[in-house]
């Protein structure tokens, strides 16, 4: 039986070409992989905004597989509705669906507590009316934002087609001395290959969107087994 360990849900954007790849090649052993959704072309506010509304029928779907947890998969749609949208959504999923529910943003907080950072860096593929949403929510859960730069891509299938070097120049160049950490946002945005090098490079800790759903997926499901190569949040782990 495919999952004997877990099946974990994912609820990803309908033009997220990366998140849904990264997972399949990380997950341990035993652990299947269960993939929805919702309506998104453009990471701007509104779109993002209106994702929330096919949210609870992926939730369903997911539900229909059997998952012992939903991972809501998209950052900035988990917190583009201000300070609590990722707590709210993830209500909204598990009261549709009866399951755990936890979002990508949820994931973001949790990792940088885990870190015991207070100031980071943040990198991301973004618009500056989606950064600004960004560093408003992270700010207003208690964190400074030292720094923030984006790419000014809308479209969101070119962010998937944008390669992993792309994450480790922009990473750099957004680092400041003062920041504990350097958080590489977007679900859709590809960054595991580089996570690893930029901790040596800049001598902190470097997360990406996906490694902290991922690192929070398996810390919910109760998996513990070492993922080498990707990072200190997922050694956190263990």
């Amino acid at each position: 039986m495919y999952g004997w360990r877990a099946r974990l849900g994912l609820i990803i954007p309908s033009s997220n070409t990366t998140m849904e790849e990264e997972f399949r090649k990380l997950l341990p052993k035993g652990i299947s992989l269960h993939v929805a959704r919702v309506r998104l072309r453009k990471v701007n506010v509104r779109e993002l905004l209106e994702m929330e509304r096919y949210a609870k029928e992926a939730a369903q779907l997911l539900g229909d597989a059997g998952v012992d947890l939903i991972a809501y998969g998209c950052t900035t749609g988990s917190l583009v509705g201000g300070l609590g949208y990722d707590l709210r959504l993830a209500e909204e999923i598990k009261g549709t669906s009866g399951i755990k529910a936890i979002t990508t943003a949820g994931a973001v907080l949790d990792a940088l507590r885990q870190l015991s950072v207070e100031k980071v860096a943040v990198a991301t593929p973004y618009i500056d009316e989606v950064n600004e949403k960004e560093k408003e929510f992270l700010e207003a859960n208690g964190f400074q934002v030292v720094n923030i730069k984006g790419l000014q891509i809308e479209e969101n299938l070119e962010i998937g087609r944008q390669p992993p070097e792309v994450a480790y120049r922009l990473a750099k160049d957004v680092d400041r001395p003062e920041a504990e950490a350097v958080f590489i946002s977007c679900t859709n945005f590809r960054t595991i290959e580089v996570i690893a090098v930029l901790e040596a490079d800049l001598g902190k800790p470097v997360f990406s969107s996906n490694t902290a759903t991922l690192w929070a997926s398996l810390k919910s499901l109760r998996i513990r087994e070492k993922l080498l190569g990707l990072g200190s949040l997922l050694e956190s782990l263990f």
